[in-house]
Order: structure tokens, then C-alpha cells, then sequence
């Protein structure tokens, strides 16, 4: 993958071939989802708070599970399908959706995005459910057709994405008797698996490449271990009513995980913006398994363990990945300039005031709400300036893509 491959810092772009098609938006998968995820996420978690502090009239979303699935179903499988339309090509030499098709598919997906605040429940489920369906056979046909065996587990995530949401719709609905959360719930279980495999895969190595010297390490036994251990705080999930067996799973989990950290080493990359970032996600991935651990006791509030998992570890996993992985495809050096580092500790800065601030003053709870969407929506509007060249032109080296 090109992203895997890191350039000398300080080489300059070189100019753009006169010769190139301007736009280029359509040529691949990464280009127009990134930036509709990031303008998304900008503007939805901004409304979303004026909504929920009662500083906007009227409704954005129908409600907290409203603006779970949107972020969930939303932004999050948004950045997933823009990586794997992308990833899938060059893992199997094969093609995936460019143009017309590529078109449909991110029409697809923002129609369930607008549909979602109708009154046209049925429509926006079954476009909701399409969108990973599509996805799926996207990616499913380049995998299959070479035989990367290895990847078919990306072709039965979009698979069981569908199915999450046409449960978390007949919840919202009413024509499932299981609480909304449930599937919710379950949707952020299979979202934490998957990266925690793709930050096994990519995390070391990055760390390696990008900081000479550094011996990021991967044991089997803990790989085992920590991804197994969340395979059965989903399965533990199921077993509603009984919450505590589920918190003393995550606290294992927890355990878990610091321990695959650690062999990271994570100190040594603070001078390498683009690998520090995935580290301080997965730091975020190791608090939210304590939190929610602790919160199946009784110790924390349930929000601040969800919201250590949605900005911290997906916030902070998707605007590195989102950067990172746009220069490579793009042909610019993998090197972060003031923009990128800014949109990190802006999304970094908006989990901390959302997750430990309210322990500290709890009595201000709704300004900490508007204060962190405040930072979050910065962070994703800088992504989405800075980016917005970057994603609909061609790339600075003449290749396709």
C-alpha cells in the first residue's frame, strides 16, 4: 500500500502535471468519502449539540440514539468504506469503483444521511442497509476474484454493518422489542474489533518505518488475547441484565490492550505527528475498555466510557488514517504540516473536555457538551479546507488514482 511508504521529510511536492485532469474526485473510493465524512462530522456533531443544549430550536435528530446511529452508520462507516474501497485495490491488483459507480455509492450514502430527518422511516432503513450492502459487494468482488483470502473478513464487516443497522432501525421503530442501544452497542463492539486488527496490522509497522530506531513489537499470545478478549465482550453484550459480566470483560480487555501498547512504544514517537496520533487513538481504545469496565459498576457514567471510545479512539484513529493515508494515495509526502498536527490535538482536546472534564466540574456539564463539539467541528472543518484540494485533484506524481 502506498501509504506504507514513507518519503524523506522535507522533500518538496512536486508540481502538479499541466497535463492531468483537474478534477479527480471520482477516481477513487478514498476521495469523495473522506471528504463527505469529514464535512459531516463537522457540521452534524455542531448541530447536534446546539440541539441537545437547547440552543437550536426545533429537532436536528429525533434524539441521543438518532445521533448515536448517525456517527456510528453515519461518519464512522463512511471513513471505513472510503479505506477499503481505496486499500481493496491494491491488496488484490484489482479494480474497485471509479466513476459512475463510485458516484452512486456515495449518493447512496448521503441519502441515508438526509433521509434519516424525514418522516420516511422505512426508506431511510432500507438505504441505510443498502449502503454497507454495496459496499460489500464492491470490495467483495476484487477479493474474491483473486482470492485474498486473508481480507474476506472486510467483505462480512460490511455484511454484518448491514444487518446491525436494519436491527437498529427496527429498534428505533419499534418493530423489535430490544432496546435501541442494544444495537448500537453491538455496532460499537464490531467497530472496536476492527481497529483493533487494522492497528495491529498497521500501528507497528508505521512506528517502525517512521521512527528509526524504534522496535515496536507484536507478541502472538497478546495479539490472541486482546482480540479475542473483545470477541467476547460482543458476545457478552448479548447477555442483557447482566452488565456486571460484561464490565469485568472490558477490564480484562483493558489489561489487554495496555499490555499490546506498550510494545509499542509509544513515547518514542512524539516527534512523528503522524504515528504519535494513532498511538494516542489507541491510548483512547485502552481508557474507553476501563471506563466502560468501570461504568458496569457503577463507578463512571456510562457516557463519559462511550464518548472515550467515539472521540478519542474513532476520532483519533479516523483523522489519522484520513490524513495519512490521502497523502499517500495522492503522491504528497507522508509528513504532517501545522493543519494536520492542529486537527489531531483539536479531536484529542475534544475527547479530553468530553470524557474527564465533567468528572471535575460536573456542575457545567452542558457548557463541556458545547465546548467539545466546538473542538471537534474545528478539527474536521480544518480536514475538510485543507483536504478539499488535495481529494478533488489528481495526483502530484501523474499515477492513476
Amino acid at each position: 500500500m502506498e501509504e506504507l511508504k514513507l518519503l524523506r521529510p522535507g522533500r518538496p511536492e512536486p508540481a502538479l502535471d499541466p497535463g492531468l485532469p483537474r478534477f479527480a474526485l471520482w477516481q477513487l473510493g478514498f476521495r469523495p468519502f473522506y471528504l463527505l465524512a469529514s464535512i459531516f462530522s463537522a457540521l452534524s456533531i455542531g448541530l447536534w449539540a446546539l440541539q441537545y443544549t437547547g440552543w437550536l430550536p426545533g429537532a436536528y435528530l429525533g434524539g441521543p440514539l438518532w445521533h448515536g446511529h448517525e456517527m456510528l452508520f453515519g461518519y464512522t462507516l463512511a471513513v471505513i468504506a472510503g479505506f477499503l474501497l481505496t486499500a481493496v485495490r491494491n491488496w488484490t491488483g484489482q479494480p474497485t469503483p471509479t466513476g459512475a459507480p463510485l458516484m452512486a455509492l456515495a449518493a447512496l450514502w448521503l441519502a441515508g444521511r438526509i433521509l434519516v430527518l424525514t418522516p420516511w422511516s422505512l426508506a431511510a432503513a432500507l438505504v441505510n442497509v443498502a449502503f454497507p450492502l454495496g459496499v460489500a459487494w464492491a470490495i467483495g468482488v476484487p477479493i474474491v476474484r483473486s482470492r485474498n483470502q486473508r481480507n474476506y473478513f472486510f467483505i462480512g464487516l460490511m455484511l454484518l454493518m448491514a444487518v446491525l443497522s436494519a436491527g437498529v432501525h427496527a429498534m428505533l421503530n419499534g418493530l423489535v422489542d430490544e432496546p435501541p442501544r442494544f444495537g448500537l452497542q453491538l455496532g460499537l463492539d464490531l467497530v472496536v474489533f476492527v481497529m483493533a486488527v487494522m492497528a495491529g496490522r498497521v500501528v507497528p509497522m508505521f512506528t517502525n518505518n517512521g521512527v528509526p530506531g524504534t522496535n515496536a513489537q507484536r507478541r502472538l499470545w497478546i495479539e490472541r488475547f486482546s482480540l479475542g478478549s473483545i470477541i467476547v465482550l460482543f458476545l457478552a453484550d448479548h447477555l442483557q441484565g447482566v452488565p456486571a459480566i460484561a464490565g469485568v470483560v472490558a477490564l480484562v480487555a483493558a489489561l489487554a490492550h495496555g499490555l499490546r501498547l506498550s510494545l509499542w512504544q509509544s513515547w518514542r514517537t512524539l516527534g512523528t505527528p503522524l504515528v504519535w496520533v494513532l498511538h494516542g487513538a489507541y491510548a483512547w481504545l485502552v481508557a474507553h475498555l476501563l471506563l466502560r469496565g468501570l461504568a458496569s459498576f457503577g463507578l463512571v457514567p456510562d457516557p463519559l466510557a462511550l464518548h472515550a471510545l467515539t472521540l478519542g479512539a474513532i476520532g483519533g484513529l479516523t483523522i489519522g488514517m484520513i490524513t495519512r493515508t490521502a497523502r499517500g494515495h495522492t503522491g504528497r509526502p507522508l509528513q504532517a504540516d501545522g493543519f494536520e498536527i492542529a486537527a489531531y490535538l483539536l479531536v484529542f482536546a475534544a475527547a479530553f473536555v468530553r470524557v474527564f472534564v465533567p468528572m471535575l466540574a460536573p456542575a457545567h456539564y452542558m457548557a463541556w457538551i458545547q465546548l467539545s463539539a466546538t473542538l471537534w467541528s474545528a478539527a474536521f472543518a480544518i480536514y475538510a479546507v485543507r483536504y478539499w484540494p488535495i481529494l478533488t485533484r489528481a495526483r502530484l506524481d501523474g499515477r492513476p488514482g
